[in-house]
């Protein structure tokens, strides 16, 4: 199977254009997330704010598969590296995906969540909602996975803490993030079906 994104590449044969097309995507794909980072909201207790940012995730991974969804991800932590403000808030720099960045293992974990999601949807877990949800969820919970034993390592506290700190006060938002993206990929299939010359 394909995914949404990729169903626009164009043929083999034109192989600079399908480098572009593919270039262009996973470019677009790191400045969605570069702008929902901007949606954030700091919390007074934890380091970690509140952001856009992980539904831009499992949205630009379902749509570009796992290659395209992994590199568009690591373009958006290059973007940050080297000075644009593309982080949460504004933020930039090197530092904040350092070892020493209690949100570091988060934004790495956008890259690994992004391959993952985009792998399930090669596979069709995008094109109906149940199925959204649980690649959505999968992605979800790859990212904390590495975010919040980073924050621990970072912090050097319990994990207990951490989870009260880069967790728990997430879990409502995020899930209405997953949702909204798992219910984006499906309905974004049916337009694209029903376009001339749709795949569906």
């Amino acid at each position: 199977m394909t995914t949404l994104a990729l169903t626009f590449t164009p043929p083999r044969d034109r192989g600079g254009a399908r480098l572009a097309y593919q270039f262009a995507c996973a470019l677009a794909g790191s400045l969605l997330v570069a702008g929902l980072a901007q949606v954030s909201v700091r919390l007074p207790f934890t380091p970690v704010p509140i952001t856009g940012q992980t539904l831009g995730v499992l949205l630009v991974g379902a749509a570009l598969g796992p290659v395209l969804g992994g590199v568009a991800m690591g373009v958006y932590l290059l973007e940050g590296a080297i000075g644009l403000p593309f982080f949460a808030g504004g933020a930039r720099g090197p530092d904040l995906f350092s070892s020493t960045s209690p949100t570091g293992g988060y934004l790495w974990g956008f890259v690994v969540a992004g391959a993952l999601v985009g792998w399930l949807s090669r596979r069709g877990w995008d094109r109906s909602l149940r199925s959204s949800i649980g690649a959505m969820l999968l992605g979800n919970i790859v990212i904390y996975a590495l975010g919040v034993p980073w924050l621990v390592a970072a912090l050097d506290v319990s994990l207990g803490k951490g989870l009260e700190l880069g967790l728990y006060p997430f879990v409502i938002g995020d899930t209405a993030k997953l949702l909204l993206a798992a219910g984006i990929l499906p309905a974004a299939w049916r337009v694209v079906g029903h376009r001339p010359g749709g795949v569906g």
